[in-house]
């Protein structure tokens, strides 16, 4: 049985504004999809303006994915990336508390891609766009196996306690990141696994490769988990239409020749699939995130340093 989130748990102060943050998103999904969006919008335009150091870790994201953008294409492509970050906040609660509408939301192409090998599970391979947490339902109701999560837990307890109760409801399993073995079992038994290895990270399980020209710390989890389980690699997008009538979910074929067993090319193989997902969908990705903060030994950084405050 999964435990509900007990609200006596969380009544200091210090979760008042999650209340209100989650109150105000159950409020939002009972508008309709145009009216989530405009919401959404009007969140982005405020944030944007309150978030500068965000504003400058897109920018030098933006500039170097897209190297011969003009300025105006760069200051479209960052305002979009704020606004679609706030409506992909509130579109959280749809997948939350009105999961079994989001079937007749999301337009599916590429079903055929997630017939896998017999006996084997399925690596969903995707990068974290504004509205990743949409298709759960979907990609669901057309796998022909259960699907399993990685999680990364949020900083704020309140939050992580919702984010885990709804995606245990959804999900075959919810994977801590830090237990991969657990995702190792489930492909073993043929179940499908979602990853999204586009974000930055430390430690052992990491190369340096490209990622838009520019060397970043790449997991090498992917090709260990296939390597290890026989289950290929099915990238996939998905897409907010233009119209916000609701989402255009796109499953490609597997990624050919993986893995080869050697990690650095292998993790060029993952970020250049990464890069071709990206490119899809621009406007609808995350690129507030440091992808590029952990550099290469006598690299230059990438990102300014955060200021110190002064001691009095």
């Amino acid at each position: 049985m999964i435990k509900a989130v007990n609200p006596l748990d969380y009544i200091a102060p210090k979760y008042w504004p999650t209340w209100l943050l989650l109150g105000t998103m159950r409020l939002v999904t009972f508008l309709p999809l145009p009216g989530i969006a405009f919401c959404g919008t009007m969140l982005g335009k405020l944030l944007y303006i309150l978030l500068p150091s965000r504003r400058q870790i897109t920018d030098i994201n933006l500039r170097i994915a897209f190297p011969d953008a003009n300025e105006k294409e760069i200051t479209r492509l960052r305002k979009l990336s704020f606004e679609n970050m706030a409506i992909g906040a509130f579109e959280q609660g749809l997948n939350w508390w009105r999961n079994d509408d989001i079937l007749k939301m999301c337009e599916v192409e590429g079903e055929e891609n997630l017939i896998p090998p017999e006996g084997k599970g399925i690596i969903l391979l995707s990068a974290h766009f504004t509205c990743l947490e949409i298709p759960g339902p979907a990609v669901i109701h057309h796998l022909p196996m259960p699907l399993q999560v990685m999680y990364k837990h949020a900083h704020n307890k309140l939050f992580d306690a919702f984010m885990i109760y709804h995606r245990k409801q959804l999900y075959e399993a919810v994977v801590d990141y830090h237990k991969p073995m657990a995702m190792i079992r489930g492909l073993k038994k043929g179940n499908a696994a979602w990853y999204a290895p586009d974000q930055d990270f430390r430690g052992k399980d990491m190369v340096f490769a490209p990622f838009f020209g520019v060397q970043a710390s790449t997991l090498t989890a992917p090709a260990r988990f296939s390597q290890m389980t026989g289950a290929p690699v099915v990238p996939y997008y998905i897409k907010r239409k233009a119209d916000n009538s609701g989402y255009n979910l796109v499953f490609l074929p597997r990624v050919e020749n993986f893995p080869t067993g050697n990690e650095e090319e292998d993790a060029r193989a993952i970020n250049k699939t990464l890069e071709d997902l990206i490119l899809h969908n621009p406007e609808q990705y995350i690129w507030m995130h440091k992808r590029f903060k952990n550099r290469p030994e006598g690299a230059a950084a990438i990102y300014p340093e955060k200021k110190k405050k002064k001691k009095k």
